[in-house]
């Protein structure tokens, strides 16, 4: 089944910058079957109770949703800083070149919520552990991660160590 999901993934060259090759699941998208077919994978990869899942501005809006509901658990935007209309906490984190932030509502995530953090990709983990320190700030477990995508070569698994982290894709 991967095969086949891997076929609706496009690589776009020198995007957003000279030299990257980025992984474009915007083909995926388009096809409903497709669709369906990822979410029931990215399923399999959770063996375990889920209240909320998180998903990462943007694209881990898209399967965040779909697990969410098939696993009947709230879902949890993760989001950049002014974006969410609330109180928020505030989670800074490490670029190639500078810093970054995301933000979480501050009632988002309860006491003891047992949370799947969703991203399409993992690429050097950053975004990812940033999000895990604000459900841990809120006071949730990161029960596991689950990703679209994982590009090994950027060592992001490293960064999260002590995680439980799954991917569909490997590249």
């Amino acid at each position: 089944m991967k095969d086949i999901i891997e076929q609706y993934i496009r690589d776009v060259m020198d995007f957003p910058k000279p030299g990257v090759v980025f992984k474009d699941i915007t083909p995926l998208l388009l096809e409903p079957k497709i669709m369906k077919l990822t979410t029931a994978e990215l399923l399999a990869l959770v063996d375990k109770e889920i209240d909320k899942v998180v998903g990462i501005e943007a694209r881990g809006f898209f399967f965040g949703t779909l697990l969410a509901d098939r696993l009947d658990a709230g879902f949890v935007p993760v989001r950049k800083p002014g974006k969410l209309p609330y109180k928020t906490y505030e989670e800074t984190y490490e670029l190639e070149y500078g810093t970054d932030a995301l933000a979480m509502h501050v009632d988002a995530i309860q006491e003891g919520d047992r949370v799947l953090i969703h991203d399409d990709v993992l690429a050097t983990g950053g975004t990812a552990l940033a999000a895990a320190k604000l459900v841990e700030r809120a006071g949730g477990k990161v029960v596991m991660f689950n990703f679209l995508i994982e590009l090994t070569y950027l060592k992001g698994r490293e960064k999260l160590k002590g995680y439980d982290v799954r991917s569909l894709l490997k590249y």
